[in-house]
């Protein structure tokens, strides 16, 4: 099956990265040829707005999404928040994001997260833009969040929770990203939601350079690598790559309304 065949969106990748400065014209043809139309390139602090805005009017491929990530949280300051509101005033945005909550790492502030998720949540809603939602053995605050909240629709990228999670985040109308990790063979719970989940709730990505899939282990991840993800998903549901890249690009216009 040639690629070109494909129309693929990778809904999570951040290829502002550094590790993208040698190659990154390549990156992008590499992804072109891979038959990758689109790629959100989500932000991680106040600090990279300017870089994804700049990459992006540069190369009509990338889509900009902006917002303070979790992980990062000892760079955010309460006044980025207003200056988030700022720069969607003037600055096209497909999302907010990569926002949420991650408690897998214990030095990272609980309550400073919870304030800046929510925070960011009201400005998505304010704005009628989509979450891209970071959430790290936090799923269960994280939905029951963006409920309390009301008006919201998204992803959680890199999805790793249960059936159960996944199905409340279904019925608010939420997606699940899936990208490297569901090409193991080990990675058996999050096989059986994406074989039987509802395809238009369903999202490709990579998180380029991170969470390569199993056949790029221990390389830096980037977007079209994402061929690999649709060929697993498409053989767990048993259908053609070419329907999952369709659904799922059909997916993310959708959602992030890039058209």
């Amino acid at each position: 099956m040639p690629n070109t065949v494909l129309e693929l969106t990778d809904s999570h990748a951040h290829i502002d990265d550094a590790s993208f400065a040698s190659d990154r014209e390549a990156m992008f043809r590499r992804a072109r040829e891979a038959g990758i139309r689109h790629i959100v390139v989500p932000a991680i602090d106040q600090a990279s707005w300017p870089g994804i805005a700049e990459l992006c009017a540069d190369h009509t491929q990338a889509l900009p999404a902006y917002g303070m990530h979790p992980i990062y949280i000892d760079q955010h300051r309460p006044e980025h928040i207003q200056q988030l509101v700022a720069w969607l005033k003037t600055h096209r945005a497909v999302a907010v994001g990569e926002i949420g909550l991650d408690y897998f790492l214990p030095e990272l502030d609980v309550e400073r997260q919870r304030e800046y998720f929510l925070q960011q949540l009201h400005v998505a809603r304010d704005f009628d833009l989509p979450v891209i939602v970071h959430a790290r053995r936090a799923m269960d605050e994280v939905t029951s969040t963006m409920r309390r909240i009301g008006g919201l629709r998204g992803v959680v990228h890199s999805f790793s929770g249960s059936l159960q999670q996944a199905e409340r985040l279904w019925e608010m109308g939420f997606h699940l990203g899936i990208g490297g990790p569901v090409t193991y063979e080990r990675a058996q719970r999050l096989r059986h939601i994406v074989a039987t989940m509802p395809i238009e709730r369903l999202l490709l990505e990579t998180d380029a350079p991170d969470q390569p899939g199993a056949c790029h282990r221990g390389e830096r991840n980037e977007p079209s690598n994402i061929v690999e993800v649709l060929n697993v998903i498409a053989e767990l549901r048993g259908e053609s790559p070419e329907a999952i890249a369709a659904a799922t690009t059909r997916n993310a216009r959708t959602l992030f309304r890039f058209d």
